[in-house]
């Protein structure tokens, strides 16, 4: 306060610095509450496909055993060895509320037979199954890491947002009401003393 000019024109500048601080308050507590639904709607998308990743990797385990109890590891490792493909992936980018979220597009995960590569010779029923469980299974990974990303980002913005509202609330906005405040005072002090000057200046004439 020792820094506020008790002036008109210093008055008219806070009136417009609280009116601007108040819009951006009203603003920011709009995109706020606009992000934890955004977040909540992540978040149930989040939890199935974790669920879905639960029950993959369940699925894509069993297989797997089965398909151990009837190949040896090495020759389980070799057939994995001649799957030469590697899935491509691009990492995207989207707008969520102003907020960039990545997006994970990902090529074809699951392959045919003779994409991966080891053809039907080498390998049994069961491996094939136990290829295809895990094929699927990465596709679920990348899902489920876009979506846990997402949450991450949502959630960081989220607390970002709030604590330009609580400080606008709290500090901001409170501060400058009572500059202008100040000021009020000091130019109504003003006036009531230009008033009994004159007064006493008109009784000291007649």
């Amino acid at each position: 306060m020792p820094d506020v000019k008790p002036t008109r024109s210093e008055l008219l500048i806070l009136k417009k610095k609280i009116k601007l601080a108040k819009s951006g308050h009203s603003m920011l507590k709009k995109k706020r509450d606009g992000l934890i639904m955004e977040f909540f709607k992540a978040l149930e998308k989040a939890r199935n496909v974790r669920a879905e990743l639960v029950e993959e990797y369940k699925s894509a385990l069993h297989k797997m055993n089965t398909a151990r109890a009837i190949e040896s590891d090495l020759k389980l490792k070799s057939i994995a060895l001649a799957v030469k493909d590697k899935p491509s992936m691009e990492l995207e980018t989207k707008n969520v509320m102003g907020v960039m979220v990545p997006k994970i597009k990902a090529g074809s995960v699951q392959k045919t037979l003779m994409e991966r590569g080891y053809g039907f010779i080498t390998s049994t029923a069961k491996t094939d199954e136990a290829a295809q469980a895990y094929e699927k299974l990465v596709e679920r990974i990348l899902a489920a890491a876009e979506h846990e990303t997402v949450l991450k980002r949502l959630l960081e913005e989220i607390d970002k947002t709030k604590r330009k509202v609580n400080a606008l609330e709290k500090i901001t906005i409170p501060g400058l009401e009572t500059d202008a405040n100040h000021i009020r005072f000091r130019l109504e002090e003003m006036e009531r003393d230009n008033f009994a000057r004159l007064k006493h200046i008109k009784q000291a004439l007649s």
